[in-house]
């Protein structure tokens, strides 16, 4: 029952709580109705005796063939103290009490109930003395009962066509009293903290659910205000970790290539150098996900080389490469066109090869191919790759495998991959080659209709 929508829980529920208003109804409905029938036969019974007993008073009168305005299967008797029919009317030929009832009725009056030969179905009898005799009066209830049967099955056909009815009603005003809360739904799916800024419908009647609205309107402001002050102070500490990063890092090179320092410092000065270059690549990292917002990257791209995108990357991790005694390589056919934002492309080309030099082992290898959709850029090097639980939750932010933990690096590096390539309508993915690590982009050729 709770699985089922909440229209349909109260087009139920009204239909049970009707039902049971409906059967108490009833119930007390034909209570109402078997009083007011007995009544009526006790009155016209009473006025019948009354009749009888004044006919008896005059040994000269005989009981008329049938009283004015009695029913069908009533009837009346004299009795003899000896229960022999002294006078008749109606369709009662023999004596209607038996000789205990008689016994009875001589002392006093008696209402009896029970089926009398001749007469159909039950009948209903008083009998009182008259004189030395006994006069009874009696009618059958069988009309009384088709009447209550009546009733009742009157009842057990429009219950439930009105249950149903009262269903449909139900529902169909469920639906009306919860149109505006499917409308404020259907908004919220598209309502985002970093795109644009509309709100949930309101109602024009200002009841309970124009509240709710008012106040989850209220609280979305809030959660705005919230994230616009997060992302701009990550914007914020971003741009100003880039300069002196910049600095301390055209520092440490200066000095490597000057020479004058033992084999320790140089070990140093090389190790400065590659957290220089994490840094740098953290603060970019993080401008990303300021700008990405909610995952979508504002890109504009461009159609350009595919080989100076893989050459530019490759001469900015050069000497990282070859201090570590590595190499970058790139492959790619010369006349390949790739169609990209070229900071994007760059950000995610350069995370790729960043945790290459960092987690991985050999040269790293760039690839770039084309078919006839979408242009794959592939990122390799000959170490273990990614063990199958790290595989399904690599593009996740802060998501660091056991090397990771112990050589430095954020967990954003592959989440930033991802975003990029789906804001160019594209997607990335790992290779699942347990003999090397390699991470694939995807991109089409053409732009998308929906890149911001």
């Amino acid at each position: 029952m709770t699985r089922l929508p909440i229209r349909v829980r109260l087009a139920a529920a009204f239909a049970v709580a009707l039902l049971l208003v409906l059967t108490l109804a009833a119930v007390f409905l034909h209570l109402r109705l078997q009083d007011s029938l007995n009544e009526g036969i006790r009155a016209t019974l009473n006025a019948r005796m009354a009749a009888v007993v004044a006919l008896e008073r005059d040994p000269e009168r005989r009981l008329p063939a049938r009283f004015a305005g009695e029913p069908e299967e009533g009837f009346a008797q004299i009795l003899a103290p000896d229960g022999t029919v002294l006078d008749r009317t109606g369709r009662a030929e023999r004596p209607a009490l038996t000789d205990e009832e008689l016994r009875r009725a001589r002392a006093d009056d008696v209402v009896i109930e029970r089926p009398v030969k001749g007469i159909d179905g039950t009948a209903l009898m008083f009998a009182q003395p008259a004189g030395g005799n006994v006069a009874v009066v009696g009618q059958t209830l069988q009309d009384r009962d088709e009447i209550l049967s009546g009733f009742i099955a009157s009842f057990a056909i429009g219950g439930p066509v009105a249950a149903v009815l009262a269903s449909l009603l139900g529902y169909a005003l469920a639906a009306t009293a919860l149109r505006p809360v499917e409308a404020m739904r259907r908004r919220a799916e598209g309502v985002s903290l970093g795109g644009e800024q509309s709100l949930l419908p309101l109602p024009e009647v200002k009841d309970e659910i124009h509240r709710l609205g008012v106040t989850l309107n209220e609280m979305l402001v809030r959660l705005r205000q919230a994230f616009d002050r997060e992302r701009q102070f990550v914007a914020d500490a971003s741009h100003e970790l880039r300069t002196p990063v910049s600095v301390i890092k055209a520092e440490l090179e200066g000095a490597l290539r000057s020479g004058d320092y033992g084999p320790e410092v140089r070990d140093a000065l090389v190790a400065s150098v590659a957290e220089c270059d994490q840094l740098g690549q953290l603060a970019e990292d993080l401008l990303v996900l300021a700008a990405a917002g909610e995952g979508q990257l504002p890109v504009r791209p461009e159609d350009g080389s595919a080989r100076d995108a893989l050459d530019l990357v490759r001469a900015r991790f050069a000497d990282r490469a070859a201090h570590a005694g590595r190499e970058i390589r790139v492959d790619v056919d010369n006349g390949l066109r790739v169609r990209a934002d070229p900071l994007m492309l760059r950000q995610a080309l350069g995370n790729l090869v960043d945790n290459s030099l960092r987690h991985g082992q050999g040269d790293v290898a760039l690839r770039a191919r084309a078919d006839e959709a979408v242009t794959e850029i592939e990122v390799s090097d000959s170490g273990a790759g990614f063990g199958p639980e790290l595989a399904r939750t690599a593009f996740e932010r802060f998501t660091r495998g056991d090397t990771a933990r112990t050589r430095g690096g954020s967990g954003l590096g592959l989440a930033i991959v991802r975003a990029v390539a789906e804001a160019h309508g594209g997607s990335a993915e790992i290779e699942p080659d347990g003999r090397r690590a390699t991470v694939r982009l995807r991109l089409p050729h053409l732009s998308q209709g929906d890149l911001r």
